[in-house]
């Protein structure tokens, strides 16, 4: 098959991670994946990505859960990169403004869905994504990374339903109230998620035109 033909969009593509209280797993989530695009793309191209988070019964205000804030410390994200974070209430706007839609869990998957049916062909549980997005050819997408990521999305929905499923789930659990060692638990899936994927949207090498 040829190189998937979208529109190749490459001004802005929005994510949105989404989890229960928006204070553990979402907003690892988010700093993470925005520093590890800097990192890979540098600070021009990695701009277009728009990168967030929010809670389907967010904690609205509070800054992100210690223990799990704890766990950027690997890459220096625990002190000022987590700083002005603050956790807000999931609202339509938002996921109707989402090229992309990553849940922690299938819970979150659905309540996202349940909000705003439409949101249904962007909206994965950010474990799943990542199994389905393996699956996709590399050569089936365009080499600028945000064009990249928009066909991601479309090509990895084309695969629900034909990728086996992960035997242990892809639900990333809450860590809220539990020992640093469920936080570290979560951080590590949160993290080989989100590493898959922006190998696959940036693969090393790639240089900014």
């Amino acid at each position: 098959m040829g190189r998937h033909r979208a529109e190749e969009r490459t001004d802005a593509f929005h994510l949105l991670f989404v989890c229960t209280g928006n204070i553990c797993r979402s907003p690892f989530a988010e700093i993470l994946t925005r520093h590890l695009l800097r990192g890979r793309l540098g600070g021009r191209v990695a701009t277009a990505f728009d990168v967030s988070s929010a809670g389907i019964a967010a904690v609205v205000g509070s800054p992100m859960d210690p223990d799990s804030r704890a766990e950027l410390a690997p890459w220096h994200l625990d002190g000022a990169a987590a700083d002005g974070f603050v956790a807000r209430q999931l609202e339509e706007p938002m996921i109707e403004g989402s090229h992309l839609v990553l849940g922690a869990t299938a819970r979150h998957r659905s309540a996202v869905v349940e909000q705003c049916p439409a949101a249904l062909p962007i909206t994965f549980g950010l474990r799943e994504f990542a199994r389905l997005a393996a699956a996709v050819d590399p050569a089936e997408l365009p080499a600028h990374p945000v064009a990249r990521a928009h066909a991601l999305v479309e090509l990895a929905r084309l695969r629900r339903g034909l990728v086996p499923p992960d035997p242990d789930g892809d639900d990333v659990p809450d860590p809220i109230g539990r020992p640093q060692a469920v936080h570290h638990h979560a951080a590590r899936l949160l993290h080989a998620a989100v590493a898959d994927v922006i190998d696959i949207v940036s693969p090393a090498g790639y240089q900014a035109g």
